[in-house]
């Protein structure tokens, strides 16, 4: 259940009424009343919008069009920074575990790239517009193939971590939130979006140790370029690039599969 009372939940179009019901119930939303945001249904799907005179334009998932799609098509294959950080090579697809799957961009491109990806979302807004931009993406002739590789499960990502049952993942991935002490440093959008909502990662530590638990080959850790490790011990080695860099806290040596 959500708690934010800040938020509320409508829909664009009257034929969405009956789902928005549906939904305003599972996450605890309001319909109808003053805001900070919107959750909103329409054409295109679900979206966060903040409100007011200052406010950016929606946040919601699209792996057809957009970024995502560039990414998709013009992005580098195997030869980009997390591909590598993860351990993807020839003959080598890791199964990984995206324990901070926010927006589930890292996850699709990996997914792109042949790796079977389970994605953990703690927050349940930003859960909605993850199952909203997948469901529509499976229907998609080019992009569903794609997804069906993803598989996403909500709920706090230490519990379920530690609680994990079956086959671990060889691989778990995090994109714990950093908190900024300078506001010039959130120029994305989603950043301005979410951060009041969903706040800093403050227990990025202890998912880090749950992840070094479970992980059968290694863990990486994504940061801004100049940001300190997460507490938890130093990794083995980083990938750096201009913006952003790759902690890499390996366990076993990732081999092609025979």
């Amino acid at each position: 259940m959500v708690t934010k009372t800040n938020v509320r939940i409508e829909a664009m179009l009257p034929e969405y009424s009956g789902r928005v019901l549906e939904m305003a119930e599972a996450l605890g939303l309001p319909q109808g009343v003053e805001a900070e945001f919107a959750l909103q249904l329409g054409e295109g799907g679900l979206q966060l919008q903040a409100l007011g005179p200052d406010a950016c334009g929606p946040v919601r998932v699209d792996f057809l069009e957009g970024a995502v799609a560039h990414r998709r098509l013009h992005g580098g294959g195997s030869g980009q920074m997390i591909a590598k950080a993860v351990g993807i090579q020839s003959g080598v697809r890791p199964v990984v575990l995206d324990a901070t799957a926010g927006l589930g961009r890292d996850a699709f491109l990996l997914a792109q790239l042949g790796c079977h990806v389970t994605l953990i979302e703690r927050h349940p807004l930003i859960g909605a517009l993850l199952a909203d931009g997948m469901g529509r993406a499976r229907l998609d002739e080019e992009v569903g193939p794609i997804v069906q590789r993803m598989d996403l499960r909500l709920g706090n990502a230490i519990e379920i971590i530690r609680e994990w049952s079956g086959e671990p993942p060889q691989v778990i991935y995090l994109d714990p939130m950093f908190p900024h002490r300078d506001k010039r440093a959130l120029v994305k959008k989603e950043m301005r979006v979410f951060r009041p909502l969903v706040g800093d990662d403050d227990d990025a530590a202890l998912l880090l140790a749950a992840a070094l638990a479970l992980a059968t080959h290694r863990v990486v850790v994504k940061r801004p370029r100049k940001a300190p490790n997460v507490d938890g011990g130093l990794p083995g080695y980083a990938l750096e690039g201009k913006s952003c860099r790759y902690d890499v806290y390996p366990k076993k040596a990732l081999k092609p599969r025979p």
